[in-house]
């Protein structure tokens, strides 16, 4: 068979497409040559801009350098102006803290020692009720009463840095038994420490056999036992007089009397003495030491009850004791103490004697009563 021929037109049209074809490889070609290079360029472009950025970066790193160079050399000089300015701040706020804690405390200490005086006056105006309510004694009332206002002032001057006087607590209490002397030296040594005059409110009561020995040298050791037993409060001597006995040789109550007065300067400002007994014997046995004058410098006199006032206390009695006296009864007990006489009435006693009258009173209710069962 013969090979078909081409026609003309075919040949042209076909070299035409193969052209085209060519034409259209080759423009492919360059555009993707065109594409390539264009990434180049862009990667070359990013590539400066990056370089510049680090350029740039490492610039202003080293323009940073250098500032923090030089702010660290004016900080170094600000440090210890910014380090001095927070210590102050600091030592501010700590001095304010402090400052405010003081006050609380200080607030508390003044609350405790108001109360604490608060206390004191209320137990100070307790006793003193307690002291006017005894039977008669207004005299006495009226020379306690003196003592604790000169106290009072005392203890002003003090606090106000006033020159203050010299000052001696203790006391001669002069009467006859039964009058309360006894009484009002405990009232006494409880206002006493109160007003802090005494460390303790004790009363040690003694006579002429608390302090005198038998023997030489064991007097001196007996008077100083009672006043250890003593110190911080009252040592009351009972019929003091009876140390001085100058009708007896040799007798050991001198030596009594001179051990006290020792013993009174040792510890004068935590013990007080008082001596009591009779107003004639009282300036005798003062008289027989002059350490005992320049030492006891207050006398309180207590005055015999009169009639009526031992009435009174009989009424005080029973009704401690929770009884009740009729008017009649007590009618009648005046009477008798009316009709006591002489020595008859020295010998009563006073409080002692109507103490001794409630207690033979109550003795035959007693007896009384019993046999009503």
């Amino acid at each position: 068979e013969r090979p078909i021929e081409m026609l003309p037109e075919d040949a042209l049209h076909t070299e035409e497409k193969k052209k085209t074809q060519e034409s259209e490889k080759h423009s492919k070609k360059e555009n993707r040559q065109q594409t390539v290079k264009d990434l180049q360029e862009q990667e070359n472009t990013q590539s400066d801009q990056t370089d510049h950025t680090n350029d740039e970066k490492l610039l202003s790193e080293d323009s940073n350098s250098d500032q923090t160079l030089d702010i660290s050399q004016l900080s170094k000089e600000e440090r210890e102006k910014r380090e001095q300015e927070l210590s102050e701040k600091e030592e501010l706020e700590i001095s304010a803290q402090a400052k405010e804690q003081f006050l609380q405390v200080k607030k508390r200490i003044q609350e405790r020692e108001q109360r604490e005086k608060e206390a004191h006056e209320k137990r100070i105006q307790e006793l003193l009720d307690e002291l006017n309510s005894l039977v008669g004694l207004a005299n006495v009332k009226e020379e306690i009463q003196s003592l604790i206002n000169l106290i009072k002032i005392r203890k002003l001057r003090s606090q106000m840095n006033i020159p203050e006087m010299d000052m001696s607590y203790h006391m001669v209490f002069t009467g006859s038994p039964g009058t309360g002397k006894t009484t009002v030296a405990r009232l006494v040594a409880k206002i006493y420490k109160e007003l802090g005059i005494l460390s303790d409110g004790k009363v040690i009561e003694t006579d002429r056999s608390g302090l005198v020995a038998g023997y030489v040298g064991q007097t001196a050791m007996k008077v100083h036992d009672i006043v250890e037993q003593a110190l911080g409060g009252i040592l009351f001597i009972d019929e003091a007089y009876s140390l001085v006995n100058p009708d007896v040789p040799n007798d050991f109550g001198s030596e009594a009397i001179d051990a006290l007065v020792k013993l009174m300067e040792d510890h004068r400002d935590n013990l007080i003495v008082i001596v009591a007994g009779y107003t004639e014997e009282m300036k005798t046995f003062l008289k027989s030491n002059t350490g005992l004058i320049s030492r006891f410098n207050k006398f309180i006199e207590f005055r015999d009850y009169t009639k009526k006032e031992l009435v009174e206390i009989l009424e005080v009695m029973t009704k401690d004791a929770g009884l009740k006296i009729e008017e009649s009864a007590k009618k009648r007990v005046l009477n008798i103490l009316y009709h006591k006489k002489g020595q008859e009435w020295a010998e009563f006693g006073n409080a002692r004697g109507i103490r001794n009258f409630f207690e033979k009173i109550v003795m035959n209710q007693a007896n009384r009563l019993v046999k009503m069962e």
